[in-house]
């Protein structure tokens, strides 16, 4: 296989023939890269038979799943990645446009031994790269990541013969029926069903019907140029639009779904958004009752009610705070033998007997349709109160270049630690521990907490806080984590604020 070649530039003769790709696009646990800018269609092509090289090496069965999300491009570059994958000798089977978890659901529903998602996941349009994954229900680490990026990026891509392509239809009736089952509502249930005109709008609206939930439609027409704004349940403009359409349709709650459809974000019946992590407590307690004993996973960026709330206690609940990332939360939970794992970005990993262990914004959408019928007197907004109240950001992302953001962050854990190591305090409070499993969540002595660490999709910084006193405090303790990231000039501005 011929090396990316740094030379190509876009609107050349060579771009139109050789491989071109940034090795910024290889992260944590997937890829990603601004299209055409960072990767040309060669450079997809180079990218399957780097994936297929890693497949055979590995003694994978050539066998491999492989679908596109709903963009204009995404059909161009699942080709030229099964072009590649057919020339290292691997039988491609072809599912067409779906949703990350419904690629998912076809290694078991097709007993496939890999799976290949063309997405860009909740970035913008713009964007594109590779969800992948051998042992299922496990997606790519680091380790995995590492060794593809340095196949592809040294030309090691080793042609076969045994190629095959096959397309597969059916897998999308097949995948609703696994997630609804015979399941129906027993109680009257209202929800705004908000897709961003994003790929879960061939998925949700006829889900929740199937389970006798009354729809109520948010921008669920198929539009890949997504006119209203980017599918994303993290981000507060689609938050405030599902709020909006509740206070305006008397909804009982709002679910909305992220581009590919592996996300999912809450709104309550008061039009009160609910940040994915305490929806993850609320599911935890209702859980709880029914798996006492059983271990949750929450990431770093998550809610310290995990471990705090009396309610978890009681039931015996075993909380664990792992690192942020998909596939970093999928073989955490996997490896705990955990019930589920809960992510702040509205990644939620359900596994036995719930789900497979992947991520999947619809199998979410069912357990909460399912957590409110088990308790038919209770609205989302009584089960929201019923938390022990405390005070968070959204999650908010200050830019750091790809190339320099790892550095960046690291200096500022030393800064954190140093601080804690002199009894130092941040908004007021005594730092009593500095976890750096993933960043440094500066941890204070009251519970409440700042996390920083760096993006592993986009060039940007993450940051969020919490405290259990008062919104005064949360603004105390960002503004004090905020001057210590401040101290670093290559830190620019934030996404949002709160």
């Amino acid at each position: 296989m011929k090396k990316p070649a740094p030379t190509v530039t876009p609107n050349t003769w060579e771009f139109l023939r050789d491989p071109m790709i940034a090795p910024t696009g290889f992260r944590e646990y997937d890829a990603r890269w601004k299209y055409p800018d960072d990767i040309n269609l060669p450079g997809m092509t180079a990218l399957g038979l780097g994936l297929g090289t890693q497949m055979q090496r590995r003694g994978i069965e050539p066998v491999i799943a492989v679908a596109n999300d709903y963009r204009d491009y995404s059909l161009a570059i699942k080709h030229a990645l099964i072009i590649g994958l057919m020339q290292a000798g691997i039988k491609v089977r072809d599912i067409g446009p779906a949703l990350s978890p419904m690629a998912y659901f076809a290694q078991f529903h097709l007993n496939a031994p890999a799976v290949a998602m063309v997405t860009a996941s909740h970035n913008p349009n713009g964007w594109t790269g590779v969800k992948m994954g051998f042992e299922r229900p496990l997606t790519h680490g680091p380790d995995e990541m590492a060794e593809l990026r340095d196949i592809v990026l040294q030309g090691q891509g080793e042609p076969r013969e045994g190629g095959g392509y096959e397309f597969v239809d059916g897998v999308r009736e097949a995948y609703l029926d696994d997630l609804v089952g015979d399941f129906r509502m027993s109680r009257a249930l209202k929800v705004v069903c908000a897709t961003g005109n994003g790929t879960a709008s061939a998925f949700a609206p006829e889900l929740f019907r199937r389970m006798g939930v009354e729809v109520v439609e948010s921008h669920n027409r198929l539009d890949y140029t997504f006119p209203n704004y980017n599918p994303n349940p993290e981000a507060m403009e689609m938050l405030h639009d599902m709020a909006a359409t509740v206070k305006a349709s008397g909804a009982d709650l709002a679910l909305g779904f992220d581009g590919d459809g592996d996300r999912c974000g809450v709104v309550d019946d008061e039009g009160e958004e609910i940040f994915a992590d305490k929806v993850g407590v609320i599911m935890a307690r209702d859980l709880a009752k029914l798996h006492p004993g059983a271990t949750f996973v929450a990431d770093v960026k998550s809610t310290g009610l995990f471990a705090s709330d009396p309610e978890l206690i009681r039931h015996g609940i075993k909380a664990d705070y792992w690192k942020t990332g998909h596939s970093h939360m999928k073989r955490r939970v996997k490896a705990l033998g955990a019930l589920a794992g809960f992510e702040k970005s509205g990644h939620y990993f359900l596994a036995e007997p719930l789900g497979r262990g992947y991520d999947c914004g619809m199998r979410v959408a069912v357990e909460i349709c399912k957590l409110m019928d088990r308790n038919p007197d209770m609205s989302m907004s009584d089960l929201r109160r019923a938390l022990p109240r405390t005070f968070s950001t959204p999650t908010m992302s200050p830019y750091a270049a790809d190339t320099e953001k790892y550095a960046i962050l690291e200096r500022i854990v030393e800064r954190l630690t140093a601080l804690a190591d002199a009894g130092g305090s941040i908004g007021g409070r005594r730092i009593a521990e500095v976890v750096t499993v993933n960043g440094a969540r500066v941890i204070l002595d009251n519970g409440g907490w700042g996390l920083v660490r760096a993006s592993s999709n986009t060039p940007n910084l993450v940051v969020v806080c919490e405290s259990p006193e008062s919104e005064a405090e949360l603004r105390a303790i960002f503004a004090d984590l905020d001057a210590v990231i401040r101290t670093e000039p290559g830190v620019g501005d934030y996404d949002q604020t709160f």
